[in-house]
């Protein structure tokens, strides 16, 4: 049976503002799909006999991964949650020793929650050929038929033909552009996906054979862990012990047992905005809109507009996303450096590089609408039958405006109801929590005044999320 891992954990920041750190790519619906990247690459699995999928993600991604899974209204088999991010070699082999944990040993479909892939049937076919390779204990890796040279992406080169696939010759790091046409025309290179399939325990013994500094570490980790709601966490101090390694540099350039099954089936990594541009779908004049946008004399152009309007005139081969706090115009040929303003608001620890003006909780999410020197405008949407943690803030008053819905306040001990157009005061150090008790969702206006309104102004007393 095929086990899917989903990877989930990247942080996208050559496609900021859209992906940032708190809210990456694989969160995003991107390529002109109404679902998310994570939620297109479990969809993707329709029509493959396997278990439910496991995900791995980071420890702040943990209820958005959830929240997109229920959505779909599919099961999974756990959401293992990294303590600190080690590259890919661990975190599948935290995947593969849960796996065997039962005496079982399933092949893992190791698979990115951010790639694009237009023709799923290939993508499939694709799978099932490679599946009956890892029954035979092969260590199976993904190679994306080229159509042009790509300087973007790894290749590997093919050798002889094993049954559906071919024997891997060799991986190949990033070539210059010269090198990459000769690739391309050789018909002997294929771009590395980073997809895998393979048995759970293959995979296990030829880690421990070429990296047992690794393997150590990740069992180490595994001997502790806690099942807290969807989520899966092992010991923290082990598995920072542990080395930060590829599986290709770990495991895939070192068997014997690689073989690259080849894969044509509009597949990208999305790892731009330029590649992102050529997924969407595009007007007569090549330009990829979404959004209000209006545009004259404008070419093959990329706009993304979040809340307002976008108005082009006379340009193109531009990048050009507004969201509700930055706007980025960049030449479309240019865009990879996004990182460098990336790493700019890095260093000037600029909360645009982590947080999107909505920010999304287990609960719902807020908007941050205004802010000052003393006070801060927040608009919330708390889900139907979710609470809010119960807490207090040292340094700021809180009121409450209901906009639609249902408020049931809980208030130094004592409970009310709100709904359309009442309001309620929360004075400073005021044990309170805020409940939507109805079907629909609750909105509310909250106004902070204080000397102090940082969301660290927190103290929990009760959270039924297992938040500190």
């Amino acid at each position: 049976m095929i086990l899917p891992v989903i990877m989930a954990g990247g942080s996208g920041t050559r496609l900021w503002p859209l992906s940032r750190g708190n809210y990456p790519k694989q969160f995003l619906a991107l390529g002109g799909s109404n679902h998310t990247m994570l939620q297109q690459t479990i969809n993707r699995l329709n029509g493959i006999e396997h278990s439910p999928a496991m995900l791995i993600c980071n420890e702040e991604h943990r209820f958005i991964a959830a929240e997109q899974v229920r959505q779909l209204n599919v099961e999974h088999s756990g959401i293992f949650l990294e303590p600190v991010g080690r590259n890919t070699a661990p975190a599948i082999a935290l995947a593969a020793f849960k796996a065997i944990e039962n005496k079982q040993d399933p092949l893992l479909l190791v698979l990115a929650a951010d790639h694009v892939i237009e023709n799923t049937n290939a993508f499939q076919q694709s799978v099932n050929q490679a599946a009956m390779l890892a029954e035979q204990g092969k260590l199976v890796t993904f190679g994306i038929v080229g159509n042009k040279p790509e300087t973007g992406y790894g290749y590997i080169k093919r050798g002889e033909q094993y049954q559906a696939g071919f024997v891997v010759d060799r991986f190949v790091e990033k070539p210059d552009l010269a090198t990459a046409k000769t690739y391309v025309e050789s018909g002997d290179y294929y771009w590395n996906s980073g997809m895998f399939l393979f048995k759970a325990s293959r995979y296990l013994q030829e880690l421990k054979a070429f990296r047992p500094d690794i393997y150590s570490a990740c069992e180490a980790a595994m001997q502790v862990q806690n099942d807290d709601l969807d989520f899966v966490r092992v010991d923290k101090a082990a598995f920072e012990q542990c080395p930060d390694e590829s599986i290709d540099y770990a495991v895939m350039e070192h068997t014997k047992d690689a073989v690259v099954v080849p894969m044509d089936a509009g597949w990208n990594d999305v790892g731009g905005f330029e590649a992102l541009w050529e997924v969407s779908q595009q007007d007569e004049n090549g330009n990829a809109f979404k959004g209000d946008v209006k545009a004259v004399d404008t070419k093959n152009t990329l706009v993304f507009g979040e809340d307002k309007l976008v108005a082009t005139v006379g340009v193109e081969n531009l990048v050009i996303v507004n969201t509700k706090d930055a706007v980025l115009v960049a030449h479309k040929n240019e865009s990879q450096k996004v990182k460098a303003i990336v790493q700019q608001l890095k260093n000037e620890q600029r909360g645009e590089v982590t947080f999107h003006r909505e920010v999304y909780r287990p609960w719902g999410k807020y908007d941050s609408v205004d802010c000052g020197e003393r006070f801060q405008v927040k608009r919330i949407t708390v889900k139907p039958g979710a609470k809010l943690s119960v807490q207090m803030h040292h340094h700021r008053a809180e009121h409450w405006i209901v906009v639609s819905g249902t408020a049931k306040v809980h208030l130094d001990g004592q409970e009310q109801y709100l709904t359309e157009n009442e309001s309620v005061y929360i004075p400073i150090t005021a044990v309170h929590a805020l409940e939507n008790p109805g079907k629909v969702d609750l909105e509310l206006i909250e106004v902070q005044s204080g000397s102090y309104l940082g969301e660290d102004d927190i103290v929990r007393f009760e959270d039924r999320y297992g938040r500190s």
